[in-house]
């Protein structure tokens, strides 16, 4: 990988010697990576920190990998997940992919082919990440944002100016409109943290939306807080 931003991985692997090796390996090709070495603690990473990739093992202590997998589904996560398992069985693979795994290999593997697959798993999401650019205005109910002057004209015929980040925020949101944005990843997208401060940046940054273009800011109809998943811009 070149200079840029360093891609983050997680590292999901109770077994000492291998976690070592792969964490090893995986920094050699300028990864950032995290370990856990059970279920509770892959979670709790998860919760708290934005990742390129995780990388889980099945066979773990307290929450098993497919548990853990099926878990960050349920909130929404698009994070893609290589799973590994020492189970070699159609069934097994079948059932890893089920739950919401993007990729499986079986122990023992190709490193090679692993730091192949890692590379291609995040390559694949950045570029599902990058949605076609919305033109520098945006109109939307009588709401006017000029994306490049930095300001918008909302239906009361207001000139509100708009901070940097409250652009950056607006456009991914309508880059992705109608569809849920995560909250790990807007705060990863725009304010660049790894590890997240709580929930009410955001929230204020959506309350002042509403105030700005919302007819009524207590039945929004274009700004959604969907609760404990992230928000959404519906048009």
């Amino acid at each position: 990988m070149n200079a840029k931003k360093k891609a983050s991985i997680l590292l999901v692997e109770d077994e000492e010697n291998l976690q070592e090796a792969l964490k090893l390996n995986l920094e050699l090709e300028n990864y950032e990576v995290s370990c856990a070495s059970d279920g509770p603690a892959a979670l709790k990473k998860v919760d708290q920190e934005y990742f390129d990739l995780i990388i889980l093992d099945i066979m773990l202590p307290e929450i098993d990998g497919i548990s853990v997998c099926e878990n960050i589904r349920i909130k929404n996560m698009q994070v893609p997940i290589l799973m590994l398992s020492a189970k070699s069985t159609s069934a097994d693979r079948v059932m890893g992919l089920k739950k919401g795994a993007d990729d499986y290999m079986t122990k023992p593997f190709n490193l090679e082919e692993l730091l192949l697959r890692v590379e291609k798993l995040i390559n694949k999401n950045k570029q599902l990440q990058e949605k076609t650019n919305v033109e520098d205005l945006y109109q939307f109910g009588g709401n006017v944002i000029n994306f490049r002057a930095q300001e918008a004209k909302n239906g009361r015929d207001e000139t509100i100016p708009l901070s940097r980040k409250e652009v950056m925020l607006l456009k991914l949101l309508i880059e992705n409109k109608n569809e849920v944005v995560s909250r790990e990843r807007i705060l990863q997208a725009v304010w660049g943290y790894q590890v997240f401060p709580t929930t009410r940046t955001i929230d204020n940054f959506i309350l002042n939306f509403r105030k700005y273009f919302e007819a009524d800011s207590r039945e929004p109809r274009y700004f959604h807080s969907v609760r404990s998943v992230g928000y959404k811009f519906t048009d």
